[in-house]
C-alpha cells in the first residue's frame, strides 16, 4: 500500500475525514473521562502531534496522536502510573500554564479496520517518532495497551507485558512494535485507564447482562470488568 503522511498542522482541512475515519475500538475503551475529556484536544490544540496516512485513493486510513509534557521536572521526574489518562492531564496542565515540554509521548495509533494487517500500525508509529524529532524532542515515551493482552484477561499485566518469545522479542505484538522500534519496558501502569458506567451503560457498550456481582469478562477488555449489581455500576481499571 502506497501511503503519503501528512499532519494536521500541514493539512487541517483534513480535520474532519480524520475525525470520521472507522475504527475498531470497544464501545467502552472510549468512555474514560480523562480520555473524553482531552483527546478531542490533541487535533485542534496540537495538531503538529497528530500525523494521518493516506492511501493512493486519497482514503484515510491510519492516524496517530501523540502530545507534548514536561516530564524531567522536580514535580515529576517519572512516567506516571495513572499512565495515559495523566499524561493527557500533564500535557494539558503544561499547555495552559506554559510549562516548556521536554518529553512526548504517544497517546493513540489507530488503523482502518480494513487496512489492519498491513503494517500501517508500526509506519505511524515510526512518523509519530520523526515528527518528535523535527520538533526538537530527544525522548518519546508511550503507554502502551497490549494489543493480545484481551486474549488472556485474567494474566497479571507485570508477568504479560515483559513475556518474551524464543527470540528475545515480547510476546504482544504491538509491544514487538515497540521494541524493533528500539523502545524498552519503563515500568507497569497500575490505572492507566478507568471506565466506571452504570450497569444499563456497560449493557449499551458490550451487549453483556451484567447482572452478575464479580469478574466480568468482556470482548476486548484487558483485564474483568468489576460488575456491583447491588450499586447499580461497574468499573474496568484497565
Amino acid at each position: 500500500m502506497e501511503l503519503k503522511i501528512s499532519s494536521l498542522a500541514e493539512r487541517p482541512e483534513m480535520l474532519d475525514r480524520v475525525r470520521e475515519m472507522a475504527d475498531s475500538w470497544p464501545a467502552f475503551a472510549v468512555e474514560d473521562l480523562s480520555g473524553n475529556a482531552h483527546y478531542p484536544r490533541i487535533a485542534v490544540e496540537l495538531p503538529q502531534y497528530v500525523q494521518f496516512a493516506e492511501d493512493e485513493h486519497g482514503e484515510v486510513v491510519a492516524h496517530g496522536h501523540s502530545v507534548p509534557f514536561a516530564l524531567h521536572t522536580e514535580w515529576r521526574g517519572a512516567l506516571p502510573a495513572r499512565g495515559w489518562a495523566e499524561v493527557l492531564v500533564w500535557a494539558f496542565s503544561d499547555l495552559r500554564r506554559g510549562v516548556r515540554p521536554d518529553t512526548v509521548s504517544a497517546i493513540s495509533v489507530t488503523v482502518a479496520p480494513h487496512a489492519q494487517g498491513l503494517g500501517l500500525s508500526g509506519r505511524m508509529l515510526a512518523a509519530m517518532r520523526d515528527n518528535a524529532r523535527a520538533l526538537g524532542f530527544r525522548e518519546v515515551v508511550a503507554p502502551v495497551r497490549p494489543s493480545a493482552k484481551h486474549l488472556e484477561p485474567h494474566a497479571p499485566i507485570e508477568e504479560y507485558a515483559r513475556r518474551l518469545r524464543p527470540d528475545g522479542l515480547p510476546h504482544d505484538p504491538w509491544l514487538r512494535v515497540h521494541a524493533r522500534a528500539g523502545a524498552t519496558v519503563d515500568s507497569v501502569a497500575p490505572a492507566s485507564m478507568t471506565v466506571s458506567g452504570s450497569l444499563e451503560q456497560w449493557r449499551a457498550w458490550t451487549g453483556l447482562p451484567f447482572d452478575t456481582p464479580g469478574d466480568v469478562e468482556v470482548p476486548g477488555a484487558l483485564v474483568p470488568v468489576r460488575c456491583e449489581p447491588e450499586r447499580g455500576y461497574a468499573v474496568y481499571v484497565e
